[in-house]
């Protein structure tokens, strides 16, 4: 029985679960592959099941190659008999051998990000629709993740999608649809779907592929979409076999269509499965995970489970509080450069945040202190679409003669001068030798009259903008192009518009600190920002040794000995999106205690007392998850990393909102109602005779309750 040898006891009991549905709830460093791995191995040495009767499906190619290496090396020549891959790629292997029954023919194409792109550019051309084609597809994805009917997306969605109104959008998804059956092809998210169709069509082919499936283990299944729960559901069938690995703490993708219900209602779905928690955790020191149990505890739409270290000890979580952002992230360069002085390696280091537009002065932070970065999931700040965009605008104002500039803002906003315009434009000023702007004020040679108007408007805008370039600084004039050029209202009406517009704030500050510093126009911020936009650019490789920067989303599965989460604030942690809904900021809550567990050794948690919202520099409250934690588990810095204790000012964190009256609630309280019984308050909003609580009862859910009539009693 050496496979059992290495294993916890909790790991151990997973491991020999034979048949019959199972619920591993695995919490973060837990060794979930690990158990999934021993279980398949045991499952050939042990109980005779043939390799090829065993599914196992993970949701990335890079986590089915490294479950296949571990097999291999377990198991040996069998492994190449298993089944392992992700949800698509064990749909596709169906389709090609039973397509035919539901009309695919052989040989059928998949077409992948880019082929979806170019149809349906081509099928917002022909609806004489404009919006971006990467927008259509996130539309599209949705519908068919979510199992949507044309009916029920006109029912369910916004009024305004995919920067079209749902309508038209529903256009663009038929339009799409019949050019799909047309072509003979299929995309991504059609491989699960046109499975499911062929399943409950045909039972014989399900039947038939369930004999191949008869063991089935689906890893991470607090992220599975409707099309993927639904097909899960099929091919267990009347065997359920079925062991379903994951931790519902850690379900962070709602905007990616994964419903955490999946997994919390397992045991409704199958009231005969076996339950195993792993708790072991073999990441991080005891100091961390205390913090990351405090934090989670509080979520009501959770299994309950609370990890134990297997690393005792180690250094105490530290809090910074920083007087504004920037001297947040001065402290956390200043601080990775004292521990690289100690021997720490740049690559063993993470700098965590919620939002993609706090890079930025990180970034410069860094860079004034010599330390590379490396940012995952992204690109340099400068180099994002909307702050190329913007600075395009300005750049072309103080130079119309940049032709580069001219023409990457000449039709964004859209004014309707495509590319056939484009080319007679650019036609004109070749053969003319006259720079493109100078052609554009001609456009009237070469352009039908409603496309040359449209070009002389723009060269108006740009003129007007040049006249006020140098009578203007640079955060008042970059908020002149986004008033006049409508840049902002277009980015209002795309699906990530809000992060995007987050950016141009963050530009707009960076522009307002440049002044505060030096006394220019926006033609010398332009310089300034061309030698910062250089100094990201990496020459060749970025080094291994180098800072990783990511937004809490990409941190997902990954670790590192030394991890920062900076802007722990509300606004930003819990995101002011975030909090209107009771589920919304329970995934936030997720997502913080998420990047909490990636830290192995060492966590710093950061925030600032002070942070510019639309040019207006704002006090801030430090974020409601904080007050999660008690104080004895946090360890308050000095600016310079010093330790903050007796005979020292502490760092306090300062309170989220609390209702003023006597025994106001604040969130995190257990309570008793007179009809629903025991419960938890999961949010509360208002003050004295109007504050009104959410509160989570077991076995009825959620409730919203006005305090003053609902009869709470309060429970040590």
């Amino acid at each position: 029985m050496d496979l059992l040898r290495d294993l916890n006891p909790a790991q151990r009991e997973a491991v020999q679960h034979y048949t019959g549905p199972a619920l591993v709830v695995a919490g973060a460093g837990s060794g979930k592959t690990r158990t999934v791995v021993h279980r398949i191995a045991y499952l050939i040495r042990h109980r005779g099941v043939y390799p090829t009767e065993i599914l196992a499906v993970t949701f990335t190619n890079k986590a089915a190659g490294e479950m296949k290496e571990r097999l291999a090396r377990m198991v040996g020549p069998a492994a190449r008999e298993l089944w392992v891959s992700t949800f698509h790629s064990a749909a596709l292997r169906i389709l090609r051998v039973y397509g035919e029954y539901i009309g695919l023919k052989p040989g059928f194409v998949v077409y992948d990000e880019d082929d979806q792109l170019a149809l349906l550019k081509e099928v917002l051309g022909g609806l004489g629709l404009e919006t971006r084609p990467q927008y259509a597809r996130g539309v599209i994805d949705r519908i068919k993740n979510r199992m949507w009917s044309v009916d029920a997306f006109l029912r369910e969605a916004e009024d305004w999608v995919g920067g079209l109104p749902k309508e038209q959008m529903a256009a663009v998804y038929q339009a799409y649809e019949a050019r799909m059956r047309a072509l003979g092809a299929v995309d991504f998210n059609d491989l699960l779907l046109k499975v499911i169709g062929l399943f409950e069509a045909h039972p014989e082919v399900l039947h038939r592929v369930q004999q191949r499936a008869r063991f089935i283990h689906v890893d991470e299944y607090q992220d599975t979409n409707p099309a993927q729960y639904r097909l899960t559901r099929l091919l267990a069938g009347a065997e359920r076999n079925l062991m379903v690995v994951g931790d519902p703490d850690q379900s962070i993708y709602g905007f990616r269509n994964a419903d955490i219900h999946n997994i919390l209602n397992f045991e409704k779905d199958y009231p005969d499965a076996r339950v195993y928690r792993l708790e072991e955790n073999y990441r991080s020191t005891e100091a961390i995970l205390r913090v990351a149990n405090a934090v989670i505890e509080k979520n009501a739409l959770r299994l309950e489970k609370t990890l134990r270290p297997v690393r005792s000890g180690g250094d105490p979580v530290f809090l910074y509080r920083a007087p504004d952002h920037r001297e947040e992230a001065a402290f956390v360069a200043r601080e990775v450069q004292r521990l690289k002085g100690r021997g720490r390696r740049l690559d063993e280091i993470a700098v965590l945040y919620r939002t993609n537009a706090q890079s930025r002065v990180l970034e410069e932070a860094f860079r004034r202190q010599n330390l590379g970065v490396r940012i995952v999931g992204g690109v340099g700040f400068y180099e994002r679409r909307e702050v190329k965009d913007v600075l395009a605008y300005a750049r072309a104002a103080v130079n119309p003669a940049d032709d580069l500039a001219v023409k990457r803002v000449l039709n964004v906003p859209a004014r309707g001068i495509g590319q056939t315009s484009l080319a007679k434009l650019s036609q004109l000023a070749e053969t003319a030798r006259v720079s493109f702007f100078e052609a554009l004020r001609r456009a009237g040679e070469v352009l039908a009259r409603p496309q040359a108007q449209a070009v002389q408007r723009f060269v108006a805008l740009i003129e007007g903008l040049a006249n006020a370039a140098y009578d203007t600084g640079p955060d008042a004039f970059l908020r002149l192009v986004l008033a006049e050029t409508g840049y902002a209202d277009m980015l209002r009406r795309e699906p990530d518009g809000e992060a995007r517009l987050e950016n141009l704030e963050e530009l707009l500050r960076a522009a307002r600190e440049w002044e505060e510093q030096h006394a220019g126009t926006i033609a010398d911020f332009l310089d300034e920002v061309a030698l910062t936009a250089r100094a990201e650019e990496p020459e060749g490789e970025v080094p291994a040794e180098a800072v990783t920067l990511m937004t809490l989303h990409n941190a997902k599965g990954l670790e590192f000995p030394v991890v920062f989460i900076v802007g722990v604030e509300e606004g930003l942690l819990p995101h002011r999106s975030s909090t209107a809904r009771v589920e919304d900021l329970e995934e936030e809550r997720r997502l913080f205690y998420v990047g909490i567990t990636r830290a192995q050794e060492r966590l710093y948690l950061t925030l600032s007392e002070e942070r510019e919202t639309y040019g207006r520099r704002e006090a801030v409250r430090a974020s409601r998850f904080l007050e999660d934690i008690p104080e004895a588990f946090l360890q308050p810095l000095s600016p310079f990393g010093e330790p903050l204790g007796a005979g020292r000012e502490p760092v306090a964190v300062r309170p989220t909102r609390r209702s003023s009256a006597a025994g106001g609630f604040r969130g995190g309280e257990k309570v008793r109602h007179p009809r629903f019984g025991q419960g938890l308050v999961v949010a509360a909003s208002g003050e004295g005779d109007r504050q009104e609580v959410t509160v989570h009862f077991a076995g009825v859910g959620l409730k919203k309750l006005l305090v003053k009539y609902a009869g709470l009693e309060r429970i040590e």
